[in-house]
């Protein structure tokens, strides 16, 4: 499967599969544009993220190949990765 890694200024999450790039892309610049706007997706780990997204923020893309986690559904009312998950 492909694993997208996206870097927020200092902080990078890796999104689930399936997730949209284009899309998701597409919303980051629209929000940008305005002059900044919150705009929401699915990480790893099944948790819903909310960011902010301004003229000011640096934002980048990896992709790479990896095998695929039957745990990363993108369910987010079944997270994964917190304290009691081995």
């Amino acid at each position: 499967m492909l694993r997208t890694q996206i870097s927020l200024d200092d902080h990078a999450f890796f999104l689930v599969q399936g997730q949209d790039l284009d899309t998701l892309q597409r919303r980051i610049e629209d929000a940008v544009r305005s002059g900044g706007r919150f705009e929401r997706f699915i990480v790893v780990g099944n948790r819903e993220m909310s960011v902010l997204f301004t003229p000011t923020s640096r934002v980048a893309f990896a992709v790479e190949t990896v095998q695929e986690d039957l745990r990363d559904t993108g369910d987010t009312d079944a997270p994964f990765g917190g304290f009691f998950d081995e």
